[in-house]
């Protein structure tokens, strides 16, 4: 199956030679049945995103050998399990990422509204362990430390994020392939603005409609409310929110780093006074994109020194 995955790296290279498209499933693909629906790409004035995805695949952007740290970020963009924004909380924090010699990973994942979906909530989490077993299971091709592959999600992305940081051992994928003996838990997560609870006082309802449908059991609320589901061995997590943000509630990253802290995990919160949703890298935000100097130091101290139990 590595051998596969390299080929199939190496055919679909992009622009140069440290940059790669590889898809995450075959003819195997769980949770899945046809349709009539394609890959749905939009660029308006600000954001290119998908608005649909058929054919999930991470876009790998690494940095130069001679600044590579061995350090990889499975990023997985936002926009409300309604579209993914692919480029604005996608490839620009890759692109970030490459410039303090971490390789960043871009996950396009697929979305709950699509017809290709068998069951609408699961493919997301599907995707999202697919695209860290194929991490690991390439680390020393793509020049990976296997044990230093974390997560960074936004908004919506953030869900996805603390889904595979504390569901990681439950995604519901039945295959029987060589990638299903590989761990899909993070090392560490990186939750910026995230949806993190199912709770109606706190989530963000569009994100929570679009995830689980019509059909909202209080089963399926609780085991998508992500601070309900934090153990001893959920990973590392870097939190950051603004405080003024309309809407995710600021509740959403406090309530996950108290859970935290009930385990004794290593964690961070830092809660911006303004800045509201979305502002990504924060570029045009003043005092608040330094948020992204922290976030680096925390990451690359994160897996020195004590760590919990993996």
């Amino acid at each position: 199956m590595q051998k596969i995955i390299i080929a199939i790296l190496i055919i679909l290279s992009t622009l140069n030679a440290q940059n790669y498209v590889v898809p995450l499933w075959d003819e195997t693909m769980p949770n899945f049945q046809q349709s009539d629906e394609v890959d749905s790409f939009i660029t308006d004035a600000e954001v290119e995103h998908y608005r649909t995805v058929v054919k999930p695949e991470i876009f790998i952007y690494q940095p130069a050998n001679i600044n590579n740290t061995g350090q990889a970020v499975l990023i997985i963009p936002g926009g409300g399990y309604g579209v993914i924004c692919h480029n604005w909380e996608g490839t620009d924090i890759a692109k970030w990422l490459n410039s303090h010699g971490i390789t960043g990973i871009v996950l396009k994942y697929r979305l709950p509204h699509s017809k290709c979906n068998i069951v609408s909530h699961k493919s997301p989490l599907l995707d999202a362990s697919r695209a860290m077993k194929i991490i690991r299971a390439n680390a020393e091709e793509w020049k990976i430390d296997k044990n230093n592959i974390g997560v960074m999600g936004f908004s919506a992305g953030g869900h996805l994020a603390s889904t595979l940081g504390t569901h990681y051992n439950r995604d519901g994928c039945n295959l029987k392939d060589e990638l299903s003996k590989i761990s899909s838990r993070p090392d560490f997560m990186v939750l910026i603005y995230p949806v993190i609870t199912m709770d109606k006082n706190f989530t963000h309802m569009g994100s929570r409609n679009n995830l689980l449908g019509k059909k909202q059991t209080k089963k399926l609320i609780n085991y998508y409310s992500n601070e309900k589901q934090v153990d001893a061995n959920t990973p590392p997590t870097f939190l950051v929110h603004s405080s003024d943000d309309k809407v995710v509630p600021v509740q959403n990253s406090i309530d996950f780093y108290s859970a935290l802290q009930e385990y004794g995990i290593k964690s961070e919160l830092h809660v911006y006074q303004y800045g509201g949703h979305g502002f990504a890298l924060a570029n045009k935000k003043g005092y608040l994109k330094s948020w992204r100097e922290i976030c680096i130091n925390w990451m690359i101290n994160v897996n020195k020194g004590d760590k919990n139990e993996q």
